[in-house]
């Protein structure tokens, strides 16, 4: 049973730093999820990381496992791991699934947007301008405080506008 703090959590990634070791940060990440009880980070978080590491270390069927568990778990995270699915999805040519997945985000609402900076930056990846200009969009738009976060998603959206050949707007402005 496992207790996981902050600080536990912290050096756990900087040893995987040091290390350069991926697969083997993401068996010890998966085997704390399964062991966790409580602490100051989420399982699914927790498990959200695990199926970072399954992808850096070549495995994305393991870190669609992982971020399938995320989901499941329902615990706090950042990005909405169904976000990381389509992602992983896309990544192993079943699209598709990814773009119903996203579909699915998206008919839901309420997309935070550090998810939508997330999907954005997908969708560009696999040549889908128009659409992560869309979610790009609807992240700054939704996005109530100037952040990292913001400027992240003003950043992409302005990238892909550019590629897109479309002039600059109000939002594109904003970027300092």
């Amino acid at each position: 049973m496992a207790h996981v703090t902050r600080d536990h959590f912290d050096r756990l990634l900087e040893q995987a730093l040091l290390a350069d070791d991926h697969e083997m940060l993401a068996r010890h990440l998966d085997g704390l999820a399964r062991s966790y009880v409580s602490g100051d980070v989420s399982r699914a978080a927790i498990l959200m990381l695990a199926a970072e590491e399954w992808r850096k270390a070549g495995q994305p069927l393991r870190a669609l496992d992982c971020y399938q568990r995320a989901v499941q778990d329902g615990g706090e995270v950042t990005v909405d791991p169904r976000a990381e699915i389509a992602d992983t999805l896309f990544e192993l040519d079943r699209q598709a699934e990814a773009r119903e997945l996203i579909d699915t985000i998206r008919a839901e609402g309420n997309v935070s947007p550090a998810t939508a900076l997330n999907i954005a930056e997908t969708l560009l990846a696999y040549g889908d301008l128009q659409a992560a200009h869309e979610w790009a969009t609807e992240g700054v738009l939704a996005s109530t405080e100037d952040n990292g976060e913001r400027a992240a998603l003003l950043r992409t959206r302005y990238r892909i506008r550019v590629d897109l050949g479309l002039p600059e707007d109000e939002l594109d402005a904003q970027l300092s």
